[in-house]
């Protein structure tokens, strides 16, 4: 059968001639057009952009390749580090420097992050290092969480569960500053069950949020739930484009769509491709205005070899004559990069809402640096920097009936979380061919 000659699902064609068409070439669309193309599938993938990947992209600063999105997944079920495998990156799959990260209050200095927490929820209130972020009135309230049994059991998102359990500073002082940093949204707009799954259900069983923590997460230092690769994620979209054309998998760059249904698509062309199913793995029309930005320093600076501040701070907002939400300390945090780019050489990465001003972001993030990092920075030491912006996760668009959805509006923000969803949705569509 042609490429492109749909029949209605569950018709009696071999798997072999059913035609699906991806539209959006991120790593959504990228691991569904591999998993398709694997069971047997044939596979037409349309990226409206020249590249591909999304955000799981790389840039080159003063020589230094480094990821200019996501640079870490979490390592929950396994379930990127099983692609790596998969892809033959398996044995190059590394974890963070475990000296993990710290906090900038929004008064005084900054402070290692509690190590027994998850997004910010302490699992011991009274922790040294949790009173040394909310004082001691804070850790006190946080504890009465032990007394409350199901208080706020029914709330939905997880600034609301958390003020309830624990109250505002752990709220303000801990848990918004992490999921800043890592959502890029404040809790009070972050559905519990999505940013956090199964602590709503674990508060249950131990009626204690505290011991719902402990439960989900241990007692692990700050940033060990999550893994790297040498040479950054973005060897993942590299690694699947190479690996698409040798499935068979037909991949377009430059080729918008303006319009799906379950058994074509519409190219802005005015080109149609007929097919037996429809995946989307992107918004149509376009990327919105972006809502965050990094801007990555490449520095000279010997002062830095000691890591002061660990792997990067997370910043806690109204933090003094500082912008920026986070740092990461990227050759810090991963020892395959500070071994590529020799001692004294580092690269630090910050993150900034997108209203921050394009002129001057170069002297802003140095600034910022220096005074997150307690080490004097001098303008002279850049020797390196670029920005990036990306927009925030899209809003699920309603979708004709039949098209498949997959991609951070309907999975949620991470690698993790992406690629499972993704991976899901394919093992269905792949079971409902065979029947």
């Amino acid at each position: 059968m042609p490429v492109g000659d749909a029949v209605p699902v569950g018709g009696a064609v071999p798997k072999d001639e059913r035609h699906v068409v991806i539209v959006g070439g991120g790593i959504a669309g990228l691991v569904a057009a591999r998993e398709l193309a694997l069971g047997g599938v044939v596979v037409t993938l349309l990226e409206a952009s020249g590249s591909l990947g999304g955000k799981v992209a790389s840039q080159d600063i003063a020589g230094i390749r480094v990821d200019s999105g996501a640079e870490s997944f979490a390592t929950r079920r396994g379930t990127v580090a099983s692609l790596a495998v998969d892809l033959g990156l398996g044995d190059q799959v590394r974890a963070p420097n475990p000296a993990g990260a710290w906090l900038q209050r929004s008064h005084g200095h900054a402070v290692p992050m509690p190590k027994s927490g998850l997004l910010g929820i302490p699992g011991t209130p009274l922790a040294a290092d949790v009173i040394a972020v909310v004082g001691l009135a804070g850790a006190f309230r946080a504890q009465l969480d032990s007394l409350l049994m199901l208080t706020g059991s029914k709330e939905r998102t997880l600034g609301g569960l958390v003020r309830r359990r624990m109250g505002n500073r752990i709220l303000d002082d801990l848990v918004a500053p992490v999921v800043l940093g890592v959502h890029s949204r404040h809790p009070d707009e972050l559905d519990v069950d999505v940013v956090a799954p199964g602590l709503r259900k674990a508060l249950l069983a131990k009626n204690s949020l505290a011991q719902a923590v402990l439960e989900l997460r241990g007692a692990a230092p700050a940033g060990s739930a999550v893994n790297g690769i040498d040479g950054g994620i973005a060897r993942l979209v590299e690694t699947l484009a190479e690996k698409l054309p040798r499935l068979g998998v037909e991949v377009r760059l430059d080729s918008p769509v303006d319009d799906v249904r379950a058994d074509r698509v519409t190219l802005r062309s005015g080109e149609v491709l007929e097919a037996d199913r429809v995946i989307q793995a992107c918004q149509l029309g376009g990327q919105g205005a972006d809502t965050i930005v990094l801007a990555t320093l490449v520095v000279d600076s010997p002062q830095l070899d000691d890591a002061p501040r660990g792997t990067g701070l997370l910043v806690a907002p109204g933090a003094h004559g500082i912008l920026a939400k986070a740092l990461t300390h990227t050759t810090a945090k991963w020892p395959w990069l500070a071994a590529t780019v020799g001692k004294g050489r580092h690269v630090i990465r910050l993150s900034y809402n997108a209203d921050v001003a394009p002129q001057g972001l170069q002297e802003q993030a140095r600034s910022d640096a220096e005074k997150l990092l307690g080490v004097p920075i001098p303008p002279a030491s850049v020797v390196g920097f670029a920005r990036v912006g990306w927009p925030a996760p899209p809003a699920a668009q309603p979708v004709p009936e039949g098209v498949i959805v997959i991609g951070e509006s309907v999975a949620g923000v991470g690698l993790a979380a992406v690629v499972g969803q993704a991976r899901q949705q394919v093992e269905k569509l792949l079971r409902d061919f065979e029947q």
